[in-house]
């Protein structure tokens, strides 16, 4: 819906060169007469309107302009088709800014998302679970029998994908997006993700934090980017680990234990700076989990051998860390265009989730539940997983461009490795001043600069 903001004194007529108003208007060249898309109201038609009701301070404020649920702009009688342009930026005129502030706000967005899209169904979240967990038991079933190194290659990628994707229905359960139910969702959560060495609430305290904070360069939690400062005192082995594919895609583990440069505490730690003293209980109670499935991999090992549970269950595992660790970068890095991060008064929690990117998987997409829907994952993260696709599209022409269209991917997604090697070759750090800022590049990594 729209809400129209103008000015005490009314409008007036349009001159002969319509300039660039606000937010939403683009300019023509040749005398024309004005009206808003979507409507048949001219101008002189909305005199009539009560403006005294919205008239109130209306100078006060920079964005005076018209606010509105859906790319917005003034076409031109004579040649509709001619008249392009979105979120204030008309085709030819102004090029748009990724770090601009959008002309609409969250609640904007909530509102094109459909109503049955925020139902969580228990019963359906659980049907993925019982999939997932028979796929897992079922591979790794049929490896064991099969026991050939022709096979065993096959088990492995098959096996980290399924261990990725049961990290995702666990995900969820953080959330709440897996159901109303806390005492399910906490039960659930704590199987899944204790199966896989993760401390439920210890991640699901600290991923709190990323979506409340996502593109906040000092408090975002995950692949936030390094300051210039702390870039340049890493020593030259750190650098080339974090910024050399594929050492960064084995840091999940390491980040569990130490969190990420600039950072202190640990998942496991109750006393850590990433908890509050009401979650000590949790984070104990997690760990205990955590140390519960580790005691059962070691008796694991006595029962069948050392070797014959890494080929089911030890490379599977580091499959999945770099699944986890692709996934969750490029979801935040690796767009062709460079996207801002914000400090101070410029972060906002919308601007911030705008920055975040969409994926495309192939077959993947409904292995890894949707997961690649990312964008309004992070704006909503209640939306149960199900929802996500219909949700994404029902929003994309109240974001206009700041919604990014995914790549296209083949049945596998190769092409990401592609963006991930160039990421990681020029996305390094960002300004220590500035509250929009953008990644820089250092040409040499590994190597510390003379200054240092």
């Amino acid at each position: 819906m729209a809400s129209l903001v103008l000015s005490e004194c009314g409008l007036n007529p349009p001159p002969q060169t319509l300039t660039r108003l606000a937010p939403g208007i683009i300019s023509h060249n040749k005398p024309s007469k004005t009206r808003f898309l979507y409507t048949n109201r001219t101008l002189t038609d909305l005199k009539g309107l009560p403006f005294d009701k919205f008239s109130r301070g209306c100078f006060r404020e920079r964005n005076w302009g018209l606010k509105v649920s859906a790319p917005y702009k003034v076409a031109n009688d004579e040649d509709d088709n001619k008249v392009t342009g979105f979120n204030g930026v008309g085709e030819g005129e102004i090029e748009f800014d990724p770090g601009s502030p959008p002309p609409f706000n969250l609640s904007d967005v909530r509102a094109a998302i459909p109503k049955h899209c925020w139902v969580k169904d228990p019963w359906r979240s659980m049907s993925y679970v019982v999939r997932d967990v028979a796929v897992v038991f079922g591979l790794a079933t049929g490896a064991a029998y099969l026991n050939n190194w022709l096979v065993w290659p096959l088990y492995w990628a098959a096996q980290s994908t399924m261990f990725w994707a049961i990290f995702v229905l666990g995900h969820d359960c953080g959330h709440g997006s897996f159901s109303n139910s806390h005492n399910l969702n906490s039960v659930v959560g704590h199987i899944l993700h204790s199966s896989i060495l993760v401390p439920y609430h210890g991640w699901r305290i600290s991923h709190r934090t990323h979506h409340q904070n996502h593109g906040h360069v000092e408090k975002d939690e995950s692949w936030h980017p390094l300051s210039e400062k702390i870039y340049k005192s890493l020593d030259d082995m750190t650098k080339k680990l974090r910024f050399t594919v594929p050492f960064p895609m084995l840091a999940y583990p390491i980040y569990l234990w130490r969190r990420s440069p600039g950072k202190t505490g640990s998942h496991f730690h109750p006393n850590s700076d990433l908890f509050v003293p009401s979650e000590k209980i949790d984070v104990i109670t997690s760990t205990a989990c955590w140390a519960a499935m580790v005691a059962l991999l070691v008796g694991l090992s006595f029962v069948m051998g050392p070797i014959q549970l890494l080929k089911l269950y030890g490379i599977p595992y580091v499959g999945f860390v770099m699944w986890l660790d692709l996934v969750t970068y490029l979801h935040h890095h690796g767009h062709e265009d460079k996207l801002p991060w914000y400090r101070g008064k410029e972060w906002s929690y919308l601007r911030g989730g705008l920055t975040t990117l969409d994926r495309d998987y192939g077959w993947i997409n409904n292995i890894h539940h949707d997961i690649g829907t990312h964008i309004i994952h992070h704006l909503f993260p209640q939306i149960p997983h199900y929802h996500l696709i219909e949700a994404t599209e029902a929003v994309k022409p109240v974001l206009g461009k700041y919604y990014r269209e995914p790549k296209k991917s083949a049945p596998l997604p190769f092409h990401l490795i592609g963006d991930l090697v160039r990421s990681m070759a020029r996305d390094h750090y960002v300004s220590d001043a500035g509250d929009v800022v953008y990644y820089q590049n250092d040409s040499q990594p590994g190597r510390s600069s003379p200054e240092e």
